[in-house]
């Protein structure tokens, strides 16, 4: 409750004049507080009115705060051309309001309130900060996408609450409902913002349009929700859920690795790095499918690790953009040659996202593999298919970018400043240095 109220008071500081900087301290300074709060690993912690949270939701919610102090780091472009910086500040202290509370928040109904209230200032960024005129479209398509989906689940919970009388999500677990429509109702909503491969389309195009700060969201956090909610969810649908989730994970296992396939298609590296989120992301929805321990927890780590590697790629990219204007891969050749130390994250980047220890995505994905095979031995062919692929597009990439002949049409370039290797450094020193503590996300239930 006391961090919401301090989101609530940062947001007349958005309308002053230079506190860009000041309100990204203050974030920092928020984000070591919440890190210091006391977690019981057993129960929900730190109970209130309405919020409160257990360890799934603490580490969610610290990546959240960490990754909006990012982006307002890797934004300092908006205060150069003076392009709307206060609105686009107030943007994301609301938006980091909306993900607080979705993760904290206890009731069922106002978890889809907030769950669906983050999706309003992600619209914004993209159509008021995007950079081509394709940004409506792709607008309109994660719009569209997400709100069609969810209306079910709000039809669902409202059955839910007619049968038990009760909205608290951590009372559920006495509850088992069978019933099939439920069951789809409740988890589509969810499916789509993973994304699920056959409703991933509208990330990409979410992906390429939107800004830089944008994309370290929506790669971030945004996919998470999805994650979240369906471990949320599924707690009160077991019986049906054992039945059923075969199929997801049928899905998921081949769609992962169609899009593995179709990384290598890719020309604009952004759109390939949206494409590989997705290939992660089917991991993730296959892990929490099997409804067993490992899977529960190798699906939370890939999640913290996947949202801090995609978004440090995304700001990579965008390093790229502001130099050259462009992100075909074409034109972003033999960038050895100018930013050398720059090729340096670029690799640990790229390492952490084939997952190469020690990143918390190998962790996550050594448990969603041992997940997984105990759940059929027949996944494993997909997994290793999935596994070789991804290191496949991510040295594909790497390689593409840093080496080669570079571009003779580029002029006047400068080097990669401080704020950025800094940007970067907080991107990668959790996401490695986190290992040493995975015991915190190991031990729980």
């Amino acid at each position: 409750m006391k961090f919401i109220f301090m989101l609530i008071y940062m947001i007349p500081l958005c309308f002053m004049n230079n506190m860009f900087w000041l309100i990204q301290m203050m974030l920092f300074f928020m984000m070591f507080m919440f890190m210091n709060m006391n977690l019981n690993i057993m129960n929900m912690s730190n109970l209130s009115y309405m919020f409160g949270y257990d360890i799934i939701s603490f580490g969610l919610i610290l990546l959240s705060i960490w990754i909006c102090s990012l982006m307002i780091m890797a934004s300092e472009i908006l205060i150069k051309l003076k392009f709307f910086e206060k609105f686009f500040l107030l943007n994301i202290v609301i938006m980091l309001l909306m993900l607080f509370m979705t993760f904290s928040v206890m009731n069922l109904f106002l978890f889809y309130l907030f769950f669906e209230g983050s999706l309003i200032p992600t619209l914004l960024l993209i159509i008021g900060w995007g950079y081509q005129p394709e940004r409506i479209q792709a607008g309109m398509y994660l719009l569209f996408y997400t709100l069609f989906a969810s209306l079910p689940m709000l039809l669902g919970i409202f059955y839910i609450f007619s049968e038990m009388n009760c909205m608290m999500i951590y009372f559920f677990k006495f509850y088992d409902l069978n019933l099939y429509l439920l069951y789809f109702s409740m988890i589509l909503a969810f499916l789509v913002k993973m994304p699920m491969y056959f409703v991933h389309l509208w990330l990409p195009k979410a992906h390429v349009e939107a800004p830089v700060s944008g994309s370290m969201i929506l790669a971030g956090i945004m996919l998470k929700l999805g994650g979240y909610g369906l471990m949320r969810v599924l707690i009160f649908l077991q019986n049906i859920s054992l039945k059923m989730n075969f199929i997801w994970i049928i899905i998921s296992l081949v769609g992962g690795f169609y899009i593995s396939l179709k990384c290598f298609c890719q020309v604009d590296i952004k759109s390939l790095i949206a494409y590989s989120s997705v290939a992660h992301m089917s991991l993730v929805i296959s892990g929490i499918m099997t409804l067993n321990y490992w899977g529960y927890m190798g699906s939370y780590i890939l999640m913290i690790g996947h949202g801090l590697c995609s978004s440090g790629m995304f700001f990579l990219v965008n390093i790229n953009y502001e130099r050259l204007h462009s992100r075909s891969l074409y034109i972003n050749k033999g960038m050895m040659n100018f930013m050398p130390s720059m090729s340096l994250w670029w690799f640990l980047l790229m390492s952490s996202n084939m997952a190469a220890p020690p990143s918390m995505n190998l962790m996550g994905e050594i448990s969603l593999i041992n997940s997984l095979v105990s759940w059929s031995w027949l996944s494993m062919i997909f997994l290793m298919l999935i596994s070789f692929f991804s290191a496949g597009y991510s040295l594909y990439l790497y390689s593409f970018t840093q080496h080669g002949k570079y571009n003779l049409g580029m002029y006047s370039f400068y080097m990669g400043l401080s704020r950025e290797y800094l940007v970067l450094m907080l991107h990668w020193i959790p996401l490695n240095i986190l290992i040493l503590k995975i015991d915190y996300m190991m031990i729980w239930f």
